[in-house]
């Protein structure tokens, strides 16, 4: 099961059982460490999860967060955890607390369903008071999953989150106040609009309500437009890709011709291992020819992810481009098959992403 997968069942198995847990603690046991677990992290091994992990605050001993996730002994995230159904605006100030009194880069608070991440961007070893970037899996986005993902013990780097954390933290709160004044449009945002369209004098009390109500209606008229725009030229994609010629023909040989061999399939195997992160595995299937064996996408001849060649002296892969035509690689042994990965990759996210705009 991929990641996105494995949260997304996290989500519905919470939502399921939520009004079961009635106690901070529940909360811990039933959300938050199979959160945990699944960003890869081993709950019952205390040297990667420590629970009750104590903060000492200055002459204040004794102080405890309720999780610390470990790296050759030190703390590298601390986390706080809280009710399900509470608002975790009013709790960060613990975390605060402990922050500068360990040698922690990076902390959580969550509820189970929101958790907030936090780090040192504003002064050196002093949590900032807003979060660089918000987890809710009530409402999972792909580019979040993705910004998830660099918490997962597999692909965990300190220096890769820290140079994207600064850009997330504006770039969300940029968006929030956005939205905010799409919805509600304040003083100085609809008087940047009417000053310059509004010709016919001072703009009083009155110009400005009706402005106010303009500027709203006009967002909303331009936000709709962009969508249908967006879903037409997608459905336009859609309707050529239909209607181009079979790339790759239908394999008609007779299946007494066709023997498929256990280096065809140790190659397939490889492919697969390399897209299992990016797609469901049952995504990827196979038909084999005479003169190849076809890895293809949803099982699609119109989608193919690559070719082998494997029955000749010289042995090959098949990789394909954007407009669907092949280039053929050499390959000195199956191994060489991940040399080729981002390129696999890619063509399968080509596949989802043309999917993805049409939903």
């Amino acid at each position: 099961m991929d990641f996105k997968d494995l949260l997304k069942q996290l989500a519905e198995r919470i939502l399921k059982h939520k009004e079961l847990v009635q106690t901070e603690e529940a909360t811990k046991h039933s959300f938050v460490m199979p959160f945990l677990q699944a960003l890869g992290y081993d709950v019952f091994n205390p040297l990667e999860v420590v629970p009750e992990f104590v903060a000492d605050l200055g002459i204040k001993k004794g102080e405890k967060v309720d999780y610390a996730i470990m790296k050759d002994g030190q703390p590298l995230i601390l986390i706080e955890c809280k009710h399900w159904s509470s608002n975790l605006d009013p709790h960060n100030s613990q975390l605060f607390r402990y922050f500068h009194t360990t040698k922690a880069k990076f902390s959580i608070l969550t509820n189970g369903f929101e958790s907030r991440f936090y780090t040192d961007l504003d002064a050196p070893n002093k949590m900032d008071e807003k979060p660089f970037f918000i987890f809710d899996l009530n409402d999972i986005r792909d580019n979040q999953i993705e910004e998830l993902k660099k918490f997962h013990k597999n692909y965990f780097d300190t220096e890769t989150i820290v140079s994207t954390a600064s850009e997330l933290k504006y770039l969300n709160q940029i968006k929030s106040m956005i939205g905010n004044e799409i919805n509600s449009p304040g003083p100085d945002f609809v008087r940047h609009f009417a000053k310059h369209v509004y010709t016919n004098g001072i703009l009083t009390q009155k110009v400005m309500d009706q402005f106010t109500q303009l500027t709203k209606k006009a967002f909303q008229i331009y936000i709709s437009d962009l969508i249908t725009e967006r879903l037409k030229t997608a459905l336009k994609t859609e309707e050529i890709e239909q209607n181009k010629p079979e790339l790759i023909e239908p394999v008609i040989e007779s299946e007494a011709k066709i023997a498929t061999t256990q280096e065809e399939l140790d190659g397939y195997n490889i492919i697969k291992s390399i897209l299992r992160r990016t797609v469901p595995i049952i995504k990827i299937s196979y038909r084999d020819a005479q003169s190849y064996f076809a890895v293809l996408y949803d099982d699609n001849n119109r989608k193919p992810i690559c070719r082998l060649y494997l029955n000749n002296n010289k042995k090959q892969i098949g990789l394909f481009k954007s407009d669907k035509t092949e280039i053929k690689k050499e390959l000195t042994s199956l191994d060489d098959i991940f040399l080729h990965a981002d390129h696999l990759i890619d063509t399968v996210k080509n596949y989802t992403e043309k999917v993805a705009e049409v939903q």
